[in-house]
């Protein structure tokens, strides 16, 4: 999805780009097992399922394009969803 040539445009990367961010995502990420279910908290049963790895993974953001069918529903869970750019400087400023 993130090669998409709508989200290449919005991240100012060609998809050559956009596959070794990718690749070093793959590279550094973790297997996450579903400890508990928690749906349905979304409307979209794709988007649960999303949320529910992030919650069960333990993650602080759930980063995507995305952000108004998230709201604050993972929040309760220690988990926001956040735009990329909004990550990035998350990234910058907790280092």
């Amino acid at each position: 999805m993130l090669t998409r040539p709508e989200h290449l445009a919005v991240a100012g990367l060609s998809a050559r780009e956009m596959n070794a961010i990718l690749d070093a995502v793959s590279g550094v990420g973790m297997h996450v097992g579903l400890s508990f279910r928690w749906r349905p908290l979304l409307t979209d049963a794709n988007d649960d399922m999303v949320l529910e790895t992030a919650i069960n993974g333990g993650a602080r953001l759930l980063v995507t394009f995305n952000v108004r069918d998230f709201g604050d529903v993972g929040e309760p869970f220690g988990c926001r969803a956040v735009l990329p750019r909004e990550a990035v400087q998350f990234v910058r400023t907790t280092k």
